[in-house]
């Protein structure tokens, strides 16, 4: 999230027919020698494999917030914890009535080990999962009251994962403030979060998916210190509906994302800022794991500084934030990380100048440690770029990418303005669609959208 006044839209998001970029072909994979391992594009985009040989995040843990994860799904076998519960439903932390916790959880930390066909892998393979179980949707949605209760779990996870070992806190889910109240984006949640960054944590939440229709501010992604995350597709253009504004800090891929899940074949796609948040904080973990010495503040700001778009300094819009994420790019030549004590984000300082007496002072300690250590919100419904494109690959002719994204109604920067300011959301999950947005598909190519795999070796277009 950020706090300054608004900025020109970079050039990467202004593609036109001049400036037109020639990509590789795209060719299908035979349905035949299709593997899990093959549909997860993102792996192939993001440079997985060449990382695993420097990190596989081993040494750092990530929590979980969101429906429970579970830890007898082939993949995350022995890579689950134990956590918290705050759902009040049969079972307990590794019950996952929704699925889509546990398919968070398998993009980061999934091993393979169902098998070299049906396997599939998270990013950050070396890390453990603490899970943490919010309350899942049975009724009342929108209301105040569950738009408070919501807030109130929230802040309660986010401080037990603070008090954690866990480095990392993956929030795939957010709600917005009912119209004319802020019964989510509260003080509490706010003092949460302070106290977690305190402790040396980083925290990211996806932005949302109603991009394309209310784009209601949500939170956490909303809330100062909190990294909010939006998607992209193959070709590092924004999806359609991921939410814009000034909570936007970073983005990462998710379309058709492909991970392990609960149901069925064990294996989910979806598309959304979800799977786009767990890539993130997935990318954080390795970038952690390879520099443990590093602070909170000194991983996101490499984060920042190698995303996309960045190479000649820092800038921002309301699209993607900073630039799409480059994890490899992070590992192999992250430059300065910068003081291990100033949080990256102006929008926390801008919070703390305002209220230096927050409540959370009391318990928070300083910023920027060296990181030791109702009613459901919406799981953000898993379901531009002239120098961010993740490069389709394969063999077959060039073609020229001339399409041009325009961006409207970006936002004063500000996170402090009125929810009411935004239209009215529907009434269920603050914008966002219900866990099972999220479905089981068969190991099989016809199922989802052939992915695509990018060959350029410095990704998004890079030189």
């Amino acid at each position: 999230m950020h706090t300054s006044a608004r900025q020109p839209a970079r050039l990467r998001h202004t593609l036109s027919a001049a400036v037109g970029l020639m990509l590789a072909g795209i060719a299908t994979v035979p349905a035949h020698a299709e593997t899990i391992r093959d549909r997860q594009w993102h792996l192939d985009a993001m440079h997985a494999e060449e990382m695993w040989e420097a990190t596989t995040g081993r040494g750092i843990t990530v929590a979980v917030i969101d429906s429970g994860v579970d830890k007898n799904v082939a993949d995350l076998r022995g890579q689950v914890q134990d956590g918290m519960d705050l759902s009040g439903l049969k079972g307990n932390e590794h019950t996952d009535q929704a699925g889509h916790g546990t398919g968070m959880a398998a993009l980061i930390a999934a091993t393979g080990a169902r098998g070299q066909t049906n396997g599939s892998h998270g990013l950050a393979p070396g890390t453990k999962i603490l899970p943490i179980k919010m309350p899942y949707a049975t009724g009342g949605f929108g209301t105040e009251s569950s738009g408070r209760r919501y807030s109130e779990s929230l802040a309660k996870a986010i401080r037990f994962a603070a008090d954690s070992e866990a480095k990392v806190i993956n929030i795939s889910m957010g709600s917005a403030n009912t119209p004319g109240k802020k019964n989510v984006g509260t003080s509490e949640l706010t003092a949460a979060v302070k106290y977690a960054i305190g402790k040396g944590k980083l925290i990211f939440a996806a932005v949302g998916n109603s991009g394309n229709l209310t784009n209601a501010i949500e939170y956490p992604a909303a809330t100062p210190g909190v990294v909010g995350v939006a998607g992209v597709d193959q070709k590092a253009k924004p999806l359609e509906n991921s939410q814009f504004g000034p909570q936007v800090d970073l983005a990462a891929p998710g379309k058709e994302i492909v991970r392990a899940c609960p149901e069925g074949t064990q294996i989910c796609g979806g598309t959304g800022s979800s799977p786009a948040t767990a890539l993130a904080s997935a990318s954080a973990a390795l970038i952690w794991s390879q520099h443990p010495n590093w602070t909170n503040n000194q991983v996101l700001r490499v984060l920042m500084q190698t995303a996309s778009g960045n190479d000649k300094g820092l800038s921002r819009d309301d699209v993607v934030g900073y630039g799409v994420i480059r994890p490899r790019i992070a590992l192999t030549t992250p430059g300065d990380p910068g003081p291990a004590d100033k949080y990256p984000i102006p929008d926390f300082a801008y919070e703390n100048a305002k209220s230096p007496s927050s409540k959370a002072s009391e318990a928070s300690g300083p910023m920027g440690g060296a990181g030791q250590s109702t009613a459901a919100p919406a799981a953000s419904n898993d379901e531009s770029s002239a120098t961010g494109l993740w490069i389709a690959a394969a063999i077959g002719a060039a073609v020229v990418l001339g399409a041009a994204i325009a961006i409207a109604a970006l936002r004063n920067r500000h996170r402090t303005r009125a929810a009411s300011a935004i239209a009215a959301v529907p009434p269920q999950y603050g914008g966002h669609q219900p866990y099972y947005a999220q479905g089981p598909i068969a190991p099989r190519s016809h199922d989802l959208a052939q992915p695509t795999h990018i060959t350029d070796r410095n990704e998004y277009g890079g030189t």
